[in-house]
């Protein structure tokens, strides 16, 4: 990892930076002066490691897309049992940094590129999350179902506005891991009707 000697920063700092700023103030807020004066550095600082502001978003949001994933990769792996797999995946969910998550939701909304990284990083949860429960219910809806649960209700809580209570969405986490744990899931109507 490239590190500027003057500053002693290196290019993840910035990152790290914007998504204070994010979790903090808001996409609003992710402004230039803002990251640069968390790091108590100047523009010319900045502009050593990109090109300009978008580079920079881009990089951001890449990185964000990056580390979201490897976390889901990392998750799995060294676990064959997949109930434990899916504790992990839940406790990875519970840990998120929710508040720049909920940035980057509303960012999304605003430009495409955003978009198209909130996208990828839920269909790699979702895609995780029912590939472990398949192994477990044996049945792709159910499994698909499950992995719907999950994701609304990690979405859910980051979008709400709501004061967020981590207790409260570990105690729902738990509900989930009771239905699928019970075989609730093979009640799950064929064709369910949606008002």
């Amino acid at each position: 990892m490239f590190r500027d000697v003057a500053t002693g920063l290196s290019r993840d700092a910035y990152f790290e930076a914007g998504f204070e700023v994010l979790s903090d103030v808001g996409y609003a807020g992710l402004k230039l002066a803002e990251v640069c004066g968390r790091l108590g550095v100047t523009s010319g600082s900045f502009y050593h490691y990109f090109s300009n502001w978008s580079a920079y978003t881009h990089g951001l949001v890449n990185h964000w897309k990056q580390t979201s994933t490897t976390a889901l990769l990392d998750c799995c792996p060294h676990n064959p049992d997949p109930r434990l797999c899916i504790d992990q995946l839940i406790n990875n969910g519970l840990n998120l940094p929710h508040r720049t998550e909920a940035a980057i939701r509303t960012w999304s909304n605003l430009d495409p590129d955003v978009h198209a990284a909130q996208a990828a990083v839920d269909q790699a949860r979702h895609d995780v999350m029912r590939k472990s429960a398949l192994e477990i219910l044996g049945d792709e809806r159910q499994a698909r179902v499950f992995a719907d649960w999950a994701v609304y209700l990690l979405i859910g809580y980051e979008q709400c506005s709501l004061p967020r209570d981590k207790v409260t969405l570990q105690w729902i986490a738990g509900q989930l891991l009771d239905a699928l744990d019970s075989g609730r899931f093979a009640t799950f109507p064929e064709q369910p009707t949606i008002p």
